[in-house]
C-alpha cells in the first residue's frame, strides 16, 4: 500500500491506463491470428480465441471506467458518486480509484443489471 498512497489518483489512473491498453494490444495482436479449424472439434485453439475476446471486452470496460474518472478528475468531480452525488470513501478509491460510484450505488447497479432492470452503460463505475 505505500507505494499507492504516495501516488496522485491520476498517476495511479494514467499508470493502470497504459497497463489496460498494453494488454489489449497484447490480445488483439493475438485474436488478429487466423484459426483455421472446425469449431466444432472443441480445438483449444477456438477455446483460447474466446477468452481472449471475452478478456478483450473486459479491459476495454476497464478503459471506460479509468476515462471517466480521468475526465472527473480533470472537471473536478473526481470521488464523488455519478448516482447519489455523495463522496466515494478514499479507502474505495484507494483500491480502485477508477471508482466513479459509491459502495452502496455500485451494489444497487449491479443488482438492476443482473435483474435486467437496467443496461450496462458505456463508460461504467
Amino acid at each position: 500500500m505505500g507505494t499507492r498512497n504516495q501516488t496522485s489518483p491520476r498517476e495511479m489512473l494514467e499508470d493502470e491506463r497504459q497497463q489496460v491498453l498494453a494488454r489489449l494490444q497484447g490480445l488483439r495482436e493475438a485474436v488478429q491470428v487466423e484459426v483455421d479449424t472446425d469449431p466444432e472439434e472443441g480445438d483449444p485453439e477456438v477455446y483460447q480465441r474466446e477468452k481472449n475476446l471475452a478478456l478483450i471486452a473486459a479491459l476495454e470496460g476497464e478503459m471506460l471506467s479509468i476515462e471517466s474518472a480521468l475526465r472527473a478528475i480533470k472537471s473536478g468531480t473526481y470521488g464523488i458518486c455519478e448516482r447519489c452525488g455523495e463522496p466515494i470513501p478514499p479507502e474505495r478509491l484507494e483500491v480502485r480509484p477508477e471508482a466513479t460510484l459509491c459502495v452502496k450505488c455500485q451494489t444497487e447497479v449491479e443488482r438492476l443489471l443482473r435483474r435486467g432492470i437496467m443496461r450496462p452503460r458505456t463508460g461504467r463505475r
